[in-house]
């Protein structure tokens, strides 16, 4: 796998102190994490299992700055994100945070290469370095024959492995996922997460990736779960 630029050996990319999350409903406050505490370290994957409906979203959301908490710190790289404004956050999470889903969610116009090419646009790459790591990236998921191939012409496996690609391009420091093989098939689906383990662990990325699956957990760091608001050991 091409190299990712240097990342500390140990330290805490992410770390979620006190989170709280609560939605307003028509019966009143609906709490959904309670105090969620958790350090993800460098080079670390941790599976999130936990059942249907009690916040994995929200604390991969909340982890992701995508949504802001109730209360409670979540640092990224060392800073409290939580209060920064709407730019810092979106430039703090184009910088640091890598995102997969189940569903791949590629541009459907734009080629493989080109669905690696723009979020490093975005990032102020150059599009020479752009493409160039793009190739590379898609070279190491075995993809060098599909660069120029939308995704309406890749199989379920070969999309999902841009979407990995994709998330990898601006070399963050975390990655989150939600699923991000529940929507292929087993054989497929060992396929691709063992390459996204290789990938994460060749980087030394901070990796959250929620799962049902406990032989896919099984294969990570460590397991934890969501229990009445709060993270504990799976």
């Amino acid at each position: 796998m091409p190299d990712a630029q240097s990342v500390p050996a140990t330290g805490t990319p992410l770390a979620l102190r006190g989170v709280e999350r609560r939605y307003r409903t028509e019966a009143g406050e609906l709490p959904v994490l309670r105090g969620v505490d958790l350090e993800l370290r460098a080079g670390e994957i941790v599976a999130l299992v936990a059942p249907s409906g009690t916040g994995k979203s929200t604390l991969l959301h909340l982890a992701g700055l995508l949504e802001r908490p109730d209360g409670g710190q979540v640092m990224v790289l060392g800073r409290d994100a939580g209060g920064l404004p709407d730019d810092d956050r979106t430039a703090l999470r184009r910088e640091a945070i890598g995102f997969v889903y189940q569903f791949h969610h590629l541009l459907p116009e734009f080629t493989a290469e080109e669905n690696i090419v723009l979020p490093q646009l975005a990032a102020g790459v150059s599009r020479r370095d752009a493409t160039a790591r793009a190739r590379d990236l898609l070279t190491a998921f075995g993809l060098q024959d599909r660069l120029q191939h939308r995704p309406t012409r890749l199989s379920g496996g070969e999309q999902q492995r841009v979407a990995i690609s994709r998330a990898l391009a601006n070399s963050p420091k975390i990655l989150l996922a939600d699923e991000p093989t529940g929507n292929l098939d087993v054989d497929t689906a060992d396929r691709v997460f063992s390459e996204l383990l290789d990938a994460v662990r060749g980087r030394g990325v901070a990796a959250l990736i929620a799962t049902h699956n406990p032989d896919l957990a099984a294969r990570m760091d460590r397991t934890v779960t969501l229990r009445e608001g709060h993270v504990v050991p799976g």
